[in-house]
């Protein structure tokens, strides 16, 4: 069977050659290599700002200053790799989530993705000049067409628009924007989201003449999810865990092939010292967790805003670091619900003909 091509995408005057967007997966998994691969294949590579800085040597003496530094040679490796576009996940959540949005637009950053939070007072952080002219490309991440309302009802305030939205559902990986009860429940499901959000969307498209793409997130893995969401009317989707287990991903091989060991009930929901529930690949050290075992740390800078240090059991970001360099007894493994189907080690090329191949078969089987 010939090979279908996907519909291209266009966010502002960026036209991508293929609707996928590469999830932003924070303290180190998707750096420069991870995105500029994905970049090379049509594809948004999407460096994570959050927690980028926890490698650098004086992270302890000032966390801003190597965040920052972080972020911008990361930027700039991506950009000497790669002619393809380039993005940047920035946590609203973050203590300094504004030093490090106005540091990935002075770095020529195509689009910014941001999550945890409602993004409201950025055109207030930025000139909103530069929202109107889409030279700041801005992209909120939400959990509901409610927060969809809410962001767009008060950029519109100021003439200023997303240059996209992405939904994301319960499936994803990592911190989800959901109560616990709420993860199984099929009113919540990315299925049910969408079409809710892509009525807000069009709402505002219609009154302001404006495009806002909606893309849709959370438990997308195969070509046939893509197919799926797009007949939806998604103008695009966003994996992450799909480019875990490949060659250029920025994460050491053990935390790769804690995916590819997992099985389907080894995915699990964690409750986060952030107050957020997550969902991560079952293991020693989150069990010791639930049995009540505290991981002693020191907190020398409040990263996470929500996080409440001095009550919680272990560091998040000392954990997940621990991971991303491979040390699974002193930290854990954050996935999608379906982290738990990779099989080996592949290069980002292939998963991107496998995508191709798979949307193939499903769009020819459902014809």
């Amino acid at each position: 069977m010939k090979t279908l091509a996907m519909p291209t995408l266009t966010i502002g005057n960026l036209n991508l050659k293929k609707p996928i967007i590469q999830g932003g997966m924070g303290v180190g998994i998707s750096l420069s290599g991870l995105a500029s691969a994905v970049a090379d294949e049509g594809g948004v590579g999407v460096i994570a700002a959050a927690g980028i800085g926890m490698l650098e040597p004086d992270f302890r003496g000032d966390v801003a200053a190597a965040n920052e530094r972080a972020l911008r040679r990361e930027i700039r490796a991506a950009r000497q790799k790669t002619d393809g576009i380039i993005g940047v996940n920035i946590m609203i959540a973050l203590s300094d989530y504004k030093t490090l949005l106005r540091s990935a637009l002075d770095e020529g950053a195509d689009m910014i993705f941001m999550g945890a939070g409602l993004p409201l007072d950025i055109p207030n952080v930025i000139d909103p000049g530069q929202i109107r002219n889409g030279s700041a490309r801005i992209i909120p991440i939400v959990s509901s067409a409610r927060a969809a309302g809410i962001i767009l009802r008060s950029w519109s305030r100021k003439q200023c628009f997303p240059a996209a939205l992405v939904v994301e559902g319960p499936m994803a990986g990592g911190h989800l924007g959901f109560k616990r009860e709420q993860l199984g429940d099929p009113d919540f499901s990315l299925q049910r989201l969408l079409p809710a959000v892509l009525e807000v969307t069009r709402t505002y498209e219609r009154e302001f003449r404006v495009s806002i793409p909606v893309i849709a997130a959370g438990g997308i893995y195969t070509g046939g999810d893509i197919k799926e969401f797009l007949a939806m009317g998604a103008g695009g989707v966003q994996m992450a865990t799909r480019f875990v287990t490949t060659e250029e991903c920025d994460a050491d091989i053990r935390f790769k092939e804690s995916y590819i060991a997992a099985e389907r009930d080894d995915m699990v929901i964690i409750d986060s010292p952030v107050g957020l529930p997550g969902r991560a690949v079952k293991n020693g050290f989150l069990r010791d967790v639930s049995e009540g075992r505290k991981k002693p740390f020191t907190c020398t800078w409040k990263c996470l805003r929500t996080c409440n240090f001095r009550k919680v059991s272990y560091c998040i970001a000392g954990a997940l670091t621990n991971a991303k360099l491979g040390d699974l007894e002193g930290g854990f493994v954050f996935g999608g619900a379906n982290a738990f189907k990779a099989k080996a080690i592949t290069s980002v090329r292939d998963v991107f003909e496998s995508l191709m191949a798979e949307y193939t078969q499903y769009a020819g089987a459902a014809v």
